[in-house]
């Protein structure tokens, strides 16, 4: 049985989102750009989500599902777990209602797909439900081979056929027709290239989006993005940015905790490939590109394609997540010099951490929320005190940020609020975490939204 392919126009009907984790997250997202009136239910749910409820651009009920939430709805998404998903599709056949149960075809009586949207065209792969992820590879390809004047393109039909239907021309003679306006529309902009000697020359700018909030952006990074074509952005980029550039089109390149959209090796070929048709490409890396950022790695692939490109430093979450949570880096009397490591692989951080003298600097690990237990254990085993503060940071930077302090003794049985979970976040191990309950009661309420109650 083969499914039936639909486009929906869900601007101002309303779609149900059950389910708070990132995979909702990225469904809200798509929603929000179809113009759908969105109401979220679950007990938990990201920051991200929590954020756009707060600003009043979707609804939020933070609770479990029931049956009474579909009033109303043109469309449901299971994004939960299983048994909350098998409910939510029991709950939306009984009112006719069609299911998007992510990743659980079982639950669900519709499919998402991969879609590609340029210039007034939607291009989308479905593979039934059985394998996403070669959609999402399909869709890939077709983003490399679609042409950028597609819209060109678009507009060419939409004036022909409006004067195919004037003249009452048969369907079984338009596509020839449009062929030749078509080929017509390429040979016109082949001659204004001659006019023009050629084709403008296009640039990258690897753009530092600093630690989350849009405004702490640099003036330069600020003034990239509102000259940019293109913005190929990653998964920490704040959704603010995009009034920054307001002529540009996204196309997310991210990835997070190790689980990527596209290679590397793909983003490298996106960037030299339209470059190289002209644009002003603005590859946008939250923190510093150059701080565990694969900047430099971006920059050799442009560097060896002979692409014109620039470095716009960003604002670290290394040293700013700690500053907005009132813990200075280095600290007269108590840390001369600190030490940045990523927190991933323990084969990377290990050898590190086991070469730092106990207590003699200040440690910050970034991406290392995961291994927090396997960091604290190893840096007592090395001689560490058990009372030396120690603090988790997460989302620093974002109106739903979270923290706690407390002692690297009981650092690995931190637990992070669901809410949180998702977020970004590092640890800071050192004596100028002591500072933090200082200065917490002189930092203005607008540093960033974090959390200045949790303590532990």
């Amino acid at each position: 049985m083969h499914l039936y392919p639909l486009f929906l126009k869900l601007a101002g009907r309303k779609v149900v989102v059950v389910g708070g984790g990132p995979v909702a997250t990225a469904k809200v997202e798509a929603l929000r750009e179809a113009g759908a009136d969105i109401l979220v239910v679950a007990p938990d749910v990201q920051p991200a989500l929590a954020e756009l409820a707060a600003a009043g651009k979707i609804s939020l009920a933070r609770r479990s599902f029931g049956a009474a939430d579909l009033g109303g709805a043109w469309l449901v998404v299971a994004a939960a777990t299983p048994d909350v998903n098998r409910g939510v599709a029991a709950a939306a056949e009984s009112q006719r209602l069609f299911v998007l149960a992510v990743d659980d075809p079982s639950a669900a009586s519709a499919y998402g797909a991969g879609a590609l949207r340029r210039g007034g065209v939607t291009v989308a792969v479905s593979t039934d439900g059985r394998a996403p992820a070669l959609a999402g590879l399909l869709r890939e390809g077709l983003e490399a081979v679609l042409p950028d004047d597609i819209e060109a393109w678009s507009a060419a039909a939409a004036a022909e056929r409006a004067r195919w239907r004037a003249d009452g021309v048969p369907m079984a003679e338009r596509r020839p027709l449009l062929l030749r306006a078509l080929n017509a529309l390429y040979e016109r902009k082949a001659n204004a290239k001659v006019a023009r000697g050629s084709s403008p020359a296009g640039s990258v700018a690897i753009v530092g989006a600093g630690p989350g909030s849009a405004d702490l952006i640099t003036v330069r990074g600020a003034r990239r993005l509102a000259e940019a074509d293109l913005v190929l952005y990653d998964a920490l980029a704040s959704e603010e940015l995009r009034a920054l550039a307001p002529s540009a089109r996204w196309f997310f390149v991210g990835k997070r905790a190790c689980r990527q959209s596209i290679s590397q090796d793909v983003l490298n070929r996106l960037m030299i490939k339209y470059a190289r048709r002209g644009l002003r490409v603005v590859r946008l890396k939250c923190g510093d590109p150059y701080v565990f950022g694969r900047g430099g790695e971006e920059a050799l692939a442009l560097a060896g394609a002979g692409i014109p490109f620039e470095l716009v430093p960003g604002v670290s979450s290394a040293v700013a997540a700690p500053a907005l949570a009132g813990i200075p880096v280095t600290h007269r009397g108590l840390a001369s010099s600190f030490a940045v490591v990523t927190g991933h692989h323990e084969e990377t951080y290990g050898p590190l951490l086991d070469g730092f003298p106990p207590g003699a600097l200040t440690l910050v690990v970034l991406m290392g929320l995961g291994q927090r237990a396997r960091i604290a254990e190893r840096l007592l085993g090395r001689g560490w005190s058990g009372d030396t503060p120690a603090a988790v940071i997460v989302g620093a930077a974002t109106a739903q940020s979270w923290r706690w302090t407390g002692t690297l003794a009981s650092l690995g049985g931190v637990e992070i609020p669901p809410a949180a979970a998702g977020a970004p976040g590092l640890l800071v191990v050192g004596a100028v975490v002591g500072l933090a309950a200082e200065l917490a009661g002189g930092l203005s309420p607008d540093v960033g939204g974090l959390d200045m109650k949790q303590k532990g």
